[in-house]
């Protein structure tokens, strides 16, 4: 049992009381190591969610720096930050409100070089990235790692939230074996976000972390829950694993990291 100070024992006692979690949970997360693959819309609330429950270890890949028009949703940042990495100004506000988490900042791109040796350290990935190649890249690394990723996605007023978990449920690839033609998925710059919506998305991914990282309650493996803010509405459907999954099924194809962008014919 990890050894609590008064602070600790006062910070988490509202998880301290629940059965679910008590002493030994609480250590858990203490003693646990989460990769947010992204500081941005989902990533602000997910990574805020997961340092205030007191997840010891947070790792935060991005290459990106904070613009005025990522504020309206992007809740990891604010004025002062414009023009600062993401990693860095993320670090600094999880560090503002738990100093318990040790922030790691990865300020690269994911790629095939590096996605292996970053996503190693980590017990579960939180993927709140926005874009094809990316999301396929830590699908197929998760996978070859037998990480659990929990993924999230967000369109206009709509998103999504699921656990892909190697060895016990579907992998995104069963979900959706190829990308869309280019053009046909356009991003958030270019179709638009409604603001709130990632703080939905991102704290689900947050719940479903937890409980990942706890073994309690009915996780999203298999499931994929969808939302719409327009109508308050959410919906879950089933997720079947497919057999036939190059990277996942009976006889997999794909025992490497390929070429994301020209997979999805997605030129930066």
């Amino acid at each position: 049992m990890y050894n609590f100070n008064n602070e600790q024992i006062e910070r988490y006692s509202r998880h301290i009381i629940l059965k679910e979690v008590g002493g030994m949970g609480q250590t858990k997360l203490l003693e646990s190591k989460v990769l947010l693959i992204g500081a941005g819309g989902l990533g602000s609330p997910a990574g805020l969610y997961l340092a205030a429950a007191g997840v010891g270890t947070l790792g935060i890949i991005d290459h990106d720096v904070v613009d005025l028009s990522n504020l309206q949703r992007q809740i990891l940042h604010g004025m002062d930050d414009i023009g600062r990495p993401k990693t860095e100004s993320a670090k600094e506000t999880i560090r503002g409100m738990n100093p318990d988490v040790n922030v790691v900042e990865h300020r690269d791109r994911l790629s095939s070089k590096n996605a292996l040796d970053i996503i190693g350290q980590y017990d579960v990935v939180v993927d709140g990235c926005d874009n094809f190649p990316t999301r396929y890249l830590i699908n197929d690394s998760c996978v070859m790692l037998g990480k659990p990723n929990v993924h999230g996605s967000i369109f206009q007023f709509e998103g999504q939230v699921t656990i892909f978990y190697p060895g016990k449920g579907p992998c995104y690839r069963c979900l959706y074996p190829l990308p869309p033609p280019p053009g046909m998925a356009p991003s958030c710059q270019e179709a638009g976000v409604f603001g709130a919506l990632p703080g939905i998305v991102g704290t689900a991914q947050a719940i479903e972390t937890i409980k990942v990282l706890l073994d309690i309650g009915e996780p999203l493996i298999g499931h994929l829950l969808l939302f719409s803010a327009l109508g308050m509405d959410f919906k879950k459907m089933k997720l079947r694993a497919d057999s036939q999954c190059p990277v996942c099924g009976e006889n997999p194809t794909i025992h490497e990291l390929i070429d994301y962008e020209e997979f999805c014919q997605v030129h930066w």
